[in-house]
């Protein structure tokens, strides 16, 4: 038995060694670019396209199969550009011989120089890699009798180990034409680097890149690196301390450059179970971190995310600094000094849900969801509560004196005013919006309620104060844009009113004081301010119980205009003179902009006053005017011939800044005016007629 089994060994290592002999001989003998007519005529049949094999061809078959290229080049597809698809100027590729004899692959480093690509979409949506990747079509086999054999997968002989020394990629580049969006792309230094890669076990990926937007002529510099493990079946991917930097330059860009950095501590997905899990994430742009813990379900079929996502608090007005963003005229000027978000995230492809939402905006926390389906025809839905806003410090400054008067709903009306119309018509939103205390404009409200529902084109919003100052406010809005211009509709209701402290903090001053009912029904259409006011019509109508209207006392304006005829002494000025009315009400009517009011009526145990005139909002001209009459108490019938009692009040201007003159001539009887100007006109004749004009100005005094 010893000398047979001799032989046997004597013989097997005779057949190695002749096998090492023949992989050491034959790239002596063999030379490969001999064959070169034979493989371009195998690409050409398999892929339609030409191989252009310019360099040298190396072979080497121990202890390594390998070849190594010199320039060669894949011509384009069929209707696309007379350029190559695809050129290479160098190439290496080796595997381990002895190995495969065990079904281990081991390949040394692969070794690609000078790639460039040319890809391309046309107009029709073809890419001109669709032929390169399109499947071949495959005949069944027949049966016996005929018929097509049921397809069968043949099992592939699973490997027992597979190792790669590395993938080196040097100085490439990618030319990106899409013919449909007119965008082209140019990728250049295009350089990957990778350590040697054995299944289950973590490789280190380096990648570095410049991407050019020929359109926007913006540039990003892309550097990543990370450790990448991947399993035998090909199923499942980990990656772990990724770092990814884009720095991205140009003139459109804030700042001309901008750095965002993104790193993620670990991410890992099983595509058999669909899965992935994106832990330690951190995305950084400037002065803004956003975290999050992320879980994903169905990846490839429905991914679906989800998990805690926050921004820590930064400041947004160093932002827009930073982003060169000229920053909004503010009243506060530490305004938009610090925020914060953070919420949990479910989002889909098409649908993303922000829960337990918790913004901090400076002073004001803001808690609540969001949700927004379907991105391609958005449909929002929200809830949302906010403690205490102090909307003035956001505002520009503004002049008490010249405060636009406006109500909730009319601000509501002029934001929307302000969108495109098509914005409007394209609007799907629902929810509400709560807040405990609200100022703007000095105005402070509390329990705030508005309810939004925006579909099909229509917009309508609820709103209500159940706290202003000592009274409450009800409101809707109904913005309708189907027709060429949007239509608004709006309903205003205010209940017990406390005026006092209301035209305090509006105005910094009060000069009346009582309690104020009052509604509104307006209706308005256009597409600007201006063309919304012009076209205005409505109806409002007021109540003020128990009113006080300080420094101006109509009572005292008759007394002294009653001794001024009698010759008496005039009733002293006081610089606390107020005139009170037990009611004051009235209703006006809108028509074009034009408000018209011919019933105001006040009353008070001594004076009655009424009056007419309008207002016109487009230029807010005032042409108002007041008749003030004393009731006939005893101390005044017992004058019925010599003094009327009354007075007129000319109010003009406009409504920033409106005048008022007194007409003190009403007071007289048409008796007394006979004898005033037969005076006068003795006075003309004796003094000249500029003594008469006097005394008649004199009569009629104005006061702005």
């Amino acid at each position: 038995m010893g000398k047979p089994f001799k032989i046997i060994l004597s013989t097997m290592a005779a057949l190695v060694l002749l096998l090492i002999a023949a992989a050491c001989i034959l790239p002596f003998i063999i030379d490969p670019n001999d064959f070169k007519p034979e493989i371009a005529a195998a690409v050409k049949d398999k892929t339609g396209r030409d191989l252009v094999l310019d360099g040298e061809l190396k072979l080497s078959l121990f202890p390594w199969i390998g070849i190594s290229t010199g320039k060669m080049a894949l011509s384009n597809a069929s209707g696309f550009q007379d350029q190559a698809f695809a050129t290479l100027e160098e190439s290496d590729v080796k595997v381990r011989l002895l190995p495969l004899l065990s079904k281990k692959i081991e390949v040394s480093r692969i070794v690609l120089k000078g790639l460039v690509l040319n890809l391309a979409k046309n107009k029709q949506g073809i890419s001109n890699w669709d032929d390169l990747t399109r499947p071949g079509k495959i005949q069944p086999a027949l049966t016996e009798d005929g018929g097509k054999q049921d397809e069968q997968p043949t099992p592939s002989a699973a490997l027992a180990a597979f190792a790669i020394g590395g993938i080196t990629i040097e100085n490439a580049r990618i030319n990106w034409n899409d013919q449909q969006t007119e965008q082209r792309t140019e990728i250049t230094d295009l350089n990957l680097n990778t350590d040697k890669f054995t299944f289950d076990e973590p490789a280190g990926v380096a990648v570095s890149l410049i991407a050019v937007d020929s359109q926007s002529q913006i540039t990003q510099a892309v550097k990543l690196n990370t450790e990448l493990s991947v399993n035998q079946q090909l199923d499942i991917f980990a990656l772990r301390h990724t770092d990814l930097q884009v720095t991205t330059t140009g003139e459109t860009v804030p700042g001309k450059a901008l750095t965002t950095a993104l790193t993620v501590a670990d991410i890992a997905l099983d595509l058999a179970k669909q899965t992935a899990k994106i832990s330690g994430l951190q995305l950084t742009s400037g002065e803004v971190t956003l975290s999050a813990e992320l879980t994903g379900t169905a990846i490839k079929d429905k991914p679906a995310f989800q998990g805690p996502v926050s921004i820590a608090a930064f400041s947004p007005a160093k932002v827009m600094q930073q982003w060169a963003i000229a920053l909004p005229a503010r009243q506060d000027a530490n305004a938009l000094s610090k925020l914060s978000i953070n919420f949990d995230l479910a989002a889909t492809a098409e649908s993303a849900e922000l829960q337990n939402l918790l913004l901090s905006l400076d002073d004001t926390q803001i808690k609540g969801s969001v949700s927004i389906k379907d991105f391609a025809l958005p449909a929002i839905v929200f809830a949302l509560h906010a403690d205490n806003l102090d909307l003035d410090r956001y505002l520009p400054p503004a002049d008490k004196a010249s405060k636009p008067i406006t109500t909730p709903a009319i601000a509501l009306a002029i934001g929307a005013n302000a969108l495109p119309v098509e914005t409007l018509r394209k609007l799907n939103a629902e929810g509400t919006v709560s807040m405990d205390k609200l100022k703007v404009n000095d105005l402070v409200m509390q329990d705030i309620q508005l309810k939004l529902k925006a579909k099909n084109g229509t917009i309508n919003t609820q709103q209500s104060v159940n706290q202003f100052y000592q009274g409450g406010y009800s409101g809707h809005l109904t913005v309708d844009t189907h027709g060429d211009k949007p239509t608004l509709t709006v309903n205003e209701k205010i209940d017990h009113v406390q005026l006092e402290p209301l035209l305090k903090d509006y105005l910094g001053e009060a000069r009346m004081s009582g309690i104020v009912n009052a509604s509104t029904q307006l209706q308005g259409r256009g597409n600007k301010t201006k063309e919304l006011k012009s076209s205005l019509n409505g109806r409002l109508n007021f109540l003020v119980k128990d009113s006080v209207i300080k420094g101006f006392n109509l009572q005292h304006i008759i007394d002294s205009g009653k001794a001024l005829i009698k010759g008496s002494a005039l009733p002293t000025d006081h610089k606390n003179d107020q005139t009170l009315f037990s009611d004051m009400s009235s209703t006006a009517t809108i028509a074009n902009g034009i408000i018209q009011n011919n019933d105001l009526v006040a009353k008070s145990s001594k004076l009655q006053v009424d009056g007419k005139g309008n207002i016109n909002l487009i230029s807010e001209a005032l042409d108002y005017k007041i008749d003030a009459k004393l009731l006939n108490t005893d101390a005044t019938a017992a004058e019925p011939e010599q003094i009327k009692g009354a007075a007129t009040i000319h109010i003009a201007g406009t409504l920033s800044k409106p005048s008022y003159s007194i007409d003190i001539a009403s007071l007289l009887t048409d008796k007394n005016k006979a004898k005033i100007d037969k005076l006068i006109n003795k006075i003309d004749k004796k003094l000249g007629p500029g003594v008469g004009d006097l005394l008649k100005n004199f009569l009629k005094r104005e006061s702005r």
